[in-house]
């Protein structure tokens, strides 16, 4: 009987095979999904009835508020079962282009509501075996509800596009920012490195190392306050979202990318001119990147602390410690970065500062974290930081909000096509150079569909939060 078995498996076509990989999966999911959902109902009537105790209520305002909390309940059932598409938000702008899709402005038609909605195309996930990471950024969107976060409310897919809908932070990302000063002070890379760190540590404690800590993933929300965003190379989840992004270093840069012989001003004047041309390739930049990364040896979320110091540096000198002229120079100096990390003299900045960078860029076993979050938040460099209160207070740069649609902290983009339906499809591989145009056919997409299996999310917030648009959004349009 055995053999008989083995023999009519290995009989079995490769398209069968994935047909019943394909229908494993999805009983898998569903019957994952009831019991998930069992247990959200559960932990929300857990936490309303908390909630009601902490607020000393009586019996009839306890009935009251569980009746309210029972028809959002039912409402969301309700909402959930309803299908949401693209043709529930108009497109108002784009707002961001990456390697792999891009981030419009949108306004959820029946509300009002206007959201940031990441747009994925699933033939670049494919030809670009990016299905792990995206699906990684989504589950830690869906399971991270913090502050330091940015908060997703929907997601969903068609035939050819994956959609993320997320809260809109107006106030734009930090290497905008970074981009339009030459440098900060003092002053206030300790405010955006403080909430930093409270951003970072909030996401440690879920279990999660974000790997790709960087200017382009620090959002800036309507008051001028921190959120981490781009959470597609996040790991410490699932075997589906492992990567091996961090391989591919054999792409070059533009051949003005140079720094040989220049002073600081002008290097921090050169790589203002690429740094938009970098954030927009599929290369990226490796100058965030710990070298434990790059060794392939394993590291843990001690990482993300090298990074921060990198952009602590940055804020302050006005490009980081690293940069070169092409990706291989940049690794060669962060793997030699007790040669190559220097301070120049002509942009002086505090002793303390330069030991906190230096406590973040430095051996894994000796960086500053390694013993818990504490031993970063009472460095000298933060003194003087409330870090309880730290987000109800006004932030160092402040942020200017003129309706429910400005982009002025944006770049400006030209509209794409990533929206229209065609036979093949268009793979951006660098901004700079010419598109390639995929193999991969309608046909092809709908048979590896599958993969997406169980994209689809809806928060119980987003359904069933009526008319709850932010102060600085009540103003007409422009």
């Amino acid at each position: 009987m055995a053999m008989t078995g083995q023999s009519s498996c290995s009989s079995m076509s490769n398209h069968t095979k994935e047909r019943v990989t394909m229908a494993k999966v999805t009983l898998e999911n569903f019957y994952s999904n009831l019991i998930a959902q069992h247990e959200e109902r559960e932990m929300r009537q857990q936490k309303l009835e908390k909630v009601m105790d902490q607020e000393g209520l009586v019996d009839e305002e306890k009935r009251i508020r569980r009746s309210q909390h029972a028809r959002k309940e039912t409402e969301f059932l309700r909402l959930k079962r309803t299908r949401l598409g693209l043709e529930d938000f108009e497109s108002l702008k784009v707002i961001g282009r990456g390697a792999f899709g891009e981030v419009r402005l949108v306004q959820k038609k029946d509300t009002g509501h206007v959201y940031a909605m990441k747009i994925l195309r699933k033939a670049d996930m494919l030809e670009k075996e990016q299905v792990g990471h995206i699906r990684a950024e989504r589950d830690i969107l869906v399971e991270a509800d913090s502050l330091w976060v940015v908060k997703m409310f929907y997601s969903f897919q068609d035939k050819m596009n994956l959609y993320l809908i997320m809260e809109f932070l107006p106030g734009g990302d930090m290497m905008t920012l970074l981009m339009k000063k030459d440098t900060l002070t003092e002053e206030a890379s300790q405010f955006y490195i403080a909430e930093t760190v409270l951003a970072i540590d909030s996401i440690h404690q879920l279990g999660f190392i974000h790997r790709d800590i960087k200017p382009d993933n620090l959002l800036l929300d309507s008051r001028g306050h921190v959120k981490l965003s781009d959470f597609g190379l996040c790991t410490g989840l699932k075997r589906a979202h492992r990567t091996e992004f961090y391989k591919n270093l054999n792409h070059s840069l533009p051949s003005d990318f140079t720094f040989n012989n220049m002073n600081s001003k002008r290097k921090a004047e050169t790589w203002k001119r690429n740094r938009r041309q970098l954030a927009f390739s599929t290369v990226g930049t490796p100058d965030y990147i710990a070298p434990e990364v790059f060794m392939q040896n394993g590291y843990n979320k001690l990482c993300d602390w090298w990074s921060l110091g990198v952009i602590m540096y940055e804020m302050l000198i006005g490009y980081p410690p690293f940069c070169s002229e092409t990706p291989q120079e940049t690794y060669r100096k962060v793997m030699n970065w007790q040669e190559t990390l220097t301070f120049p003299p002509e942009v002086p900045i505090s002793e303390k500062a330069k030991d906190l960078i230096l406590r973040f860029c430095c051996e894994e076993e000796h960086r500053i974290g390694a013993t818990g979050v504490e031993d970063i938040k009472g460095n000298a460099f933060f003194e003087g930081v409330d870090y309880d209160h730290i987000r109800e207070r006004p932030a160092a740069i402040p942020i200017e909000i003129k309706s429910i649609d400005d982009t002025s902290n944006f770049d400006e983009f030209p509209d794409s096509d990533i929206l229209q339906p065609t036979g093949t499809f268009l793979i951006v591989t660098n901004i700079s150079a010419a598109p390639v145009v995929s193999n991969h056919s309608e046909a092809d997409l709908k048979n590896k569909d599958w993969v997406f299996i169980n994209y689809t999310y809806k928060r119980f917030e987003g359904l069933t939060a009526r008319g709850a648009i932010p102060s600085y959004m009540k103003t007409g349009k422009r």
